[in-house]
């Protein structure tokens, strides 16, 4: 499942105004555990119907990440109803983001 890209022409939209929950991971591409996270949320996407997965490139939506505080990558963030509920930084495995997620569902 492709993750929606996030930046600040979309975040309001996608992210602010959607009701439920989405994760939302800062990454790079050059960024080494951001690619091993990669996978993880796919897994997640797969398995969680209840959370939307986005994307947000911090070269390219730097302001953004500036907005959140974004000052090591992978950032993770959890919006419920477009308000900031949880989150982390780095790298986390399939078995300790489920319980984040599923607390907030």
């Amino acid at each position: 499942m492709a993750h929606v890209q996030i930046n600040e022409n979309n975040f309001h939209e996608e992210v602010e105004a959607h009701k439920g929950l989405v994760l939302l991971d800062f990454f790079a591409t050059w960024c080494g555990p951001c690619k091993m996270l990669a996978p993880v949320l796919d897994a997640l996407g797969e398995e969680v119907q209840d959370v939307k997965i986005c994307k947000s490139d911090v070269d390219e939506a730097s302001a953004l990440a500036a907005k959140f505080g974004v000052q090591s990558i992978p950032t993770v963030v959890l919006f419920r109803d477009g308000e900031v509920v949880d989150g982390f930084v780095g790298f986390r495995a399939k078995e300790q983001i489920l319980p984040m997620i599923e607390k907030h569902l």
